[in-house]
């Protein structure tokens, strides 16, 4: 089975100082750390050992700058067998529905049964890379997907619903699924399978290569164009309420009245 992963390459934000750049449109980079993006860390584990249990390949893409091959090697260590960039200047300002366009002129022309991203990226959240791409490639998708199974040419998928409820769907092959986390467990990546990915090859595409013009990516060829970045201000402080707990009690019913809470 070929199997194709989108991955991406994000900054590491949980814990950091973030700060918006000089743009306003995006953070200042400078000093944050980055890695493959979470949900898509679960998506190359699925697809490696599909890969193991199977057999085929497993083709990991990314569209981004010279610094996400580290996010690229990291899925060669771990199992996938060629990795692809694209990269061009203009891509800059592009949307997910702009980057699915790019990844679907890609893959268009690679061997692929089964195609996976993560279900949305840590960074923006949009969640419409893996749609948009199955819609681009007029092929079936299903997304927050928590298990796979293969059945005469067929995905057997549960999909993550709310409330703790899973739905149990049946796709024709090829397809797109969009991977939620949780569906695996990542697998650490080996010394071995650290020097061999250092021996393999990134590909590096651009626009030109793709057959794609600069109006159909960047802002010109987004749905969602980003004005403004902020940082929400602190308009109020928590208000603690001391006492013995008959005194807290009438304090907290006081403040409920005076909102007009009750």
């Amino acid at each position: 089975m070929d199997i194709i992963v989108c991955v991406k390459h994000v900054p590491e934000t949980a814990e950091a100082d973030v700060r918006i750049d000089s743009t306003g449109k995006s953070i200042e980079k400078t000093g944050l750390v980055f890695d493959i993006n979470e949900w898509d860390d679960y998506a190359v584990e699925e697809a490696v050992r599909i890969k193991e249990k199977l057999g085929g390949t497993v083709t990991v893409i990314t569209v981004g700058s010279e610094d996400a091959d580290s996010t690229l090697r990291k899925c060669l260590a771990r199992g996938a067998d060629k990795a692809i960039r694209v990269t061009d200047p203009k891509l800059e300002g592009s949307d997910g529905y702009a980057i699915a366009k790019v990844l679907s002129k890609v893959i268009k022309d690679l061997p692929h049964d089964l195609i996976l991203t993560g279900a949305q990226a840590g960074d923006d959240g949009y969640a419409v890379v893996g749609p948009a791409l199955a819609q681009l490639l007029e092929i079936p998708h299903a997304t927050l997907v928590k298990k796979i199974e293969f059945k005469n040419g067929t995905a057997v998928v549960n999909r993550e619903l709310e409330g703790g409820l899973e739905e149990i769907v049946e796709v024709k092959l090829p397809a797109v699924l969009t991977i939620q986390t949780g569906i695996n467990e990542p697998r650490y990546v080996s010394i071995m399978g650290i020097r061999k990915a250092r021996e393999k090859e990134i590909k590096v595409l651009g626009l030109t290569d793709i057959g794609l013009s600069e109006n159909e990516v960047g802002e010109a060829g987004s749905w969602i164009r980003i004005e403004k970045m902020y940082i929400p201000p602190v308009e109020k402080q928590a208000e603690f309420v001391k006492g013995s707990p008959d005194e807290v009690a009438a304090k907290i019913a006081e403040l409920l009245k005076a909102k007009g809470l009750v």
